[in-house]
């Protein structure tokens, strides 16, 4: 179990941590995450993955000893797949080196075929308090086709399962713009889902990524077109907020107290260290990425030679369009105090274009904060970069203002 922080309130700063588990059963037809599919011949890989972790989490821990880390987030591949007792190893070690809160927030990804109640038993046992299931969608001929290795009747079994262990905090992925998805579809499976009444409730739209095996027959798949999905989403917002599951993030739906904290991190700006082959973080001012290579990250950990493939530090006028980036994709938006002090920009020129935006009903100003409505997310890429355009045409503000 982890060891409590003194007082997260008088530690310096917040910390979250990411595990990549590349393992998994099969990979769907859409991933492009870095995994090894079929890995349930590896247990020796597995092992020898365990102890590369547990060196590299030490390492990282003398890194931050002033840092509380308040969530850690285990994602693959299919964490689940990894078996409960190494992912009870790999938390202990997290938990040992560093200063965990006792009411750290500690998700697990998972795969319905890979839940049984002895195995969500043992996570609760071992630390872990949060589970994000990976159902997709209620179709069971649509989950075949993806390579999903499960049915809706799993994934429903597994939800139920994972409540009898004792999770009280589970979220679910849900997609849409799945091929030949109709608007009746995608509303029956939201509303299979909102029926099993999750904490929390994640809606992608597929993105079809270049290198996958649904990207090689894109053409005749019968994709909805933007539009299509377009309306799709809108439906999901509106919908889940009519039962109670408010949006606080472009994707992402919860009941009030159980948006995951993990996320918010990165979306809201905060450090995070990660662990684990293609995994990223961003912590002391510097972001960098592993390689995307099990093998190579193992070597490397136990040889001392170098793993990242990209580190540099941000510095702050990139943190300022990263500030706008991010946060205008959440419900939290952007606020002209905390702009202006911590990147010595002017806010006028964001708020000139925002209040355009929310004359079309695009955006929103509420409690001093602007953000971006439903309509608004859908085309937050566009509505961003003007955003950062006008930043980039304003002069800075003198330090002597505040």
């Amino acid at each position: 179990m982890a060891k409590a922080a003194s007082s997260p309130l008088a530690q310096d700063k917040s910390l979250g941590i990411y595990i990549h588990i590349p393992f998994c059963r099969s990979k769907c037809q859409y991933c492009d995450f870095y995994s090894l599919p079929r890995s349930e011949r590896t247990p020796e890989l597995m092992a020898r993955y365990v102890k590369a972790l547990e060196k590299h989490i030490q390492e990282g821990g003398a890194r931050a000893p002033k840092h509380v880390v308040d969530t850690i987030y285990f994602g693959g591949g299919t964490p689940s797949f990894f078996g409960p007792e190494r992912l009870r190893e790999v938390y202990s070690a997290v938990a040992k080196r560093f200063n965990v809160a006792k009411t750290a927030e500690v998700t697990l990804e998972a795969n319905p075929d890979s839940i049984t109640l002895k195995s969500c038993k043992r996570l609760l046992s071992g630390g872990f308090n949060r589970l994000s299931l990976g159902v997709q969608t209620n179709d069971d001929n649509m989950l075949a086709l993806l390579g999903r290795p499960h049915t809706f009747r799993q994934a429903v079994r597994a939800y139920e399962t994972a409540r009898e262990a004792g999770f009280e905090n589970i979220s679910i992925d849900l997609m849409y713009g799945l091929p030949a998805q109709t608007p009746q579809q995608w509303a029956d499976a939201l509303g299979s889902i909102i029926d099993l009444q999750p904490d929390h409730i994640s809606c992608y739209g597929l993105t079809v990524m270049p290198g996958t095996p649904l990207y090689a027959v894109r053409d005749r798949a019968a994709l909805p077109g933007d539009d299509a999905q377009a309306a799709m989403y809108l439906y999901a917002a509106s919908t889940l907020e009519s039962y109670g599951y408010h949006q606080y993030e472009i994707s992402n739906f919860a009941v009030t107290g159980k948006e995951c904290q993990h996320n918010l991190k990165y979306w809201l700006g905060g450090e995070y260290m990660s662990f684990g082959p293609s995994a990223a973080s961003d912590f002391a001012g510097t972001r960098y990425t592993f390689a995307s290579d099990l093998t190579r990250y193992i070597r490397a950990i136990n040889t001392g030679d170098a793993i990242t493939t990209e580190s540099e530090y941000v510095p702050i006028k990139e943190r300022a369009g990263e500030y706008i980036m991010l946060r205008m994709r959440t419900v939290h938006g952007i606020e002209q105090h905390e702009y202006e002090t911590t990147f010595l920009m002017p806010f006028q020129p964001l708020e000139q274009k925002l209040a355009i935006y929310a004359s079309r009903g695009l955006a929103r100003f509420r409690d001093g904060h602007w953000y971006l409505t439903p309509q608004g997310m859908l085309v937050s890429n566009q509505i961003i970069g003007q955003l950062i355009d006008a930043q980039r045409n304003s002069t800075p503000l003198s330090p002597h203002r505040f």
